[in-house]
């Protein structure tokens, strides 16, 4: 029996392969994945779809990754790892039990072992929204997941977002490494704020605080980079590595050439982004919190495996 509420409906089929007998998947955990032939990102319950392709080991509902790749339009198993990966990440940065999500196991493939994954729906979830945007089955499973999750209170259903909590943890541990290589240089507990401040000059051409008041951020106790979307993150990630690797392949020595370093990278953050897109990093609009965003994905991960039980 299908496991979606019946009045539930998806608009355009993604089209794709999925076996042929309208029952639940028992493509059995040792072999190879079944061909697929149909389109599975639906709710028609005289067609199987992704729900019915669901297998059950020891109570634990999963989905093979290397059927679900079939599924978002992949060919090559490595290239799907990248989303999974991607996605792994994601449930370490939020604090949730990996293992209770991507079970690794091993299927035989043409007669051959091959690794493979159990994911569960929150992780098929999470993988989609990971995985290639440019494909077409990519953009139906993520709108599947979004029906099946109606009824849950916050959901995430802008893949930038996802992005954005993996970058925005990025920043925060390169951060600790500036800090770092900075202290190295001779800054001060005292002289960090100016370093850290000089880095945003820099890229903004202002300070800080003024940064925050254009930008209308009224928490003004809280991080900008909470706020960033995720293209104005990953540019301020590319900001702390370079600084970094700059204080630490010059060898730079006082706390007033330190900050020089990070204004001068700031700077040419700052021109890099005006050649390539034209736009001033101090114009880019702030984003939702990335502490809701954070809860909101966790919301997301009780509600889609209360659906399983």
């Amino acid at each position: 029996m299908s496991r979606h509420p019946k009045n539930w409906s998806l608009a355009g089929p993604c089209i794709i392969f999925i076996p042929t007998n309208k029952a639940k998947s028992s493509v059995d955990e040792q072999t190879s994945p079944s061909p697929f032939i149909q389109n599975v990102f639906h709710f028609e319950q005289e067609n199987l779809n992704f729900n019915d392709l669901a297998k059950d080991v020891n109570g634990f509902t999963h989905w093979s990754a290397r059927e679900y790749m079939v599924m978002l339009g992949y060919e090559s198993y490595e290239a799907f790892r990248k989303a999974i990966n991607k996605a792994i990440s994601t449930c370490t940065t939020l604090d949730i039990d990996v293992s209770e999500n991507f079970q690794q196991t091993t299927i035989d493939v043409a007669g051959r072992p091959e690794k493979d994954f159990r994911l569960s729906r929150f992780a098929c979830y999470l993988v989609a929204m990971n995985a290639d945007p440019k494909k077409l089955q990519v953009a139906q499973a993520q709108a599947f997941f979004a029906a099946t999750a109606e009824t849950i209170r916050r959901y995430v259903d802008n893949a930038e977002d996802v992005e954005r909590v993996l970058i925005r943890e990025e920043v925060s541990t390169h951060e600790k490494a500036l800090n770092s290589a900075a202290k190295t240089a001779g800054v001060s507990d005292q002289g960090f704020a100016l370093f850290q401040n000089a880095g945003y000059r820099g890229m903004y051409n202002m300070n800080l605080s003024q940064l925050k008041k254009h930008k209308g951020l009224q928490q003004g106790n809280r991080s900008l980079l909470d706020f960033m979307g995720k293209d104005e993150l990953a540019a301020n990630l590319f900001r702390l590595t370079q600084t970094e690797l700059k204080l630490k392949n010059d060898q730079v020595c006082g706390q007033n050439n330190a900050v020089r370093v990070a204004e001068d990278v700031g700077k040419k953050v700052r021109n890099t982004m005006l050649e390539i897109s034209g736009t001033k990093p101090e114009d880019m609009e702030l984003a939702e919190d990335i502490k809701k965003v954070r809860t909101s994905l966790k919301q997301t991960h009780k509600g889609l495996n209360q659906i399983d039980g």
